[in-house]
């Protein structure tokens, strides 16, 4: 793992109370509302904590959100049922990405150079995926990963490294299967 791109991240008592009040409101005012007509509302409570996100995003009400305040989602964008958005650094979701169902976007590790895993050992990694880039179920992307315009991630990769423009990738780790040619 290269550590250069990597920031020490830590968690701070101001993040720490964001994230309660967070949890609350995801539990009270964002889970339970879960059918596309409470659509704008999910977002609504989204942007009341911070996450830059068009109107016409779709964010199911499954989604698991780290912290709203570190996401950012283009239009159309859309976190599919049941997808874990790990984001200590930030998420950026350009237009039209579609992350489908189970994925996971991970942007905090460990650094494995140190011999325990303790808050002092926390690295952070921004994620970003560019517009038109599909993310197939149960798919892993790693912190630091910018997945190219039009890329397509195959279900159950594990993506630790970039994924260039219009790449189509599987498996774990993710190999390149081949360049998509798209058909107008």
């Amino acid at each position: 793992m290269n550590l250069d791109k990597h920031t020490p991240g830590h968690v701070t008592m101001s993040t720490k109370i964001k994230r309660a009040w967070w949890n609350i409101t995801y539990t009270l005012f964002f889970r339970p509302f879960i059918t596309k007509i409470f659509r704008k509302w999910r977002i609504l409570v989204l942007k009341l904590f911070g996450a830059k996100i068009e109107w016409d995003a779709e964010v199911y009400s499954s989604v698991k959100i780290w912290a709203p305040w570190n996401l950012q989602m283009g239009h159309r964008a859309c976190l599919g049922p049941e997808v874990i958005c790990y984001n200590q650094d930030k998420v950026i979701l350009e237009n039209d990405v579609v992350v489908s169902q189970y994925s996971y976007l991970c942007t905090a590790s460990h650094d494995i150079n140190m011999l325990n895993t303790a808050n002092d050992s926390l690295i952070t990694a921004p994620i970003r995926i560019k517009e038109k880039a599909w993310i197939g179920s149960k798919a892993f992307i790693g912190l630091g990963v910018c997945i190219g315009k039009a890329a397509v991630v195959g279900a159950t990769a594990s993506v630790y490294k970039n994924v260039e423009d219009y790449h189509v990738v599987g498996g774990n780790p993710a190999k390149v299967i081949k360049t998509r040619n798209i058909n107008n």
